[in-house]
């Protein structure tokens, strides 16, 4: 599949985006030499490879909960911007 410059011009339509004719020449190249390559890795014999979310054999670290001590309720609300009856006051979202 090819993409024309017609095609690289709705696009920066949607976008919203102003181009010059060199870019919009620029960009439909750029384009069809990704769309060649990505033809070329198709090609690739991949019957044989695991599938794989990531190159390393890493898995999540977590560490132990613990309960500890809660800081006291008036050091914690010492910066809050506001504070109404022991709590935060937040404005009203609605």
């Amino acid at each position: 599949m090819k993409i024309s410059v017609k095609d690289v011009e709705h696009v920066a339509l949607l976008s919203r985006l102003e181009l010059s004719e060199e870019d919009k020449t620029k960009y439909t190249k750029s384009l069809n030499d990704i769309l060649d390559y990505m033809e070329l890795l198709n090609k690739i014999d991949t019957s044989e490879v695991e599938p794989t979310a990531h190159v390393l054999p890493l898995k999540n670290v977590f560490r132990e909960d613990k309960l500890k001590e809660c800081l006291p309720k008036e050091k914690t609300l010492a910066n809050a911007p506001e504070a109404e009856n022991g709590c935060f006051k937040v404005p009203k979202i609605m």
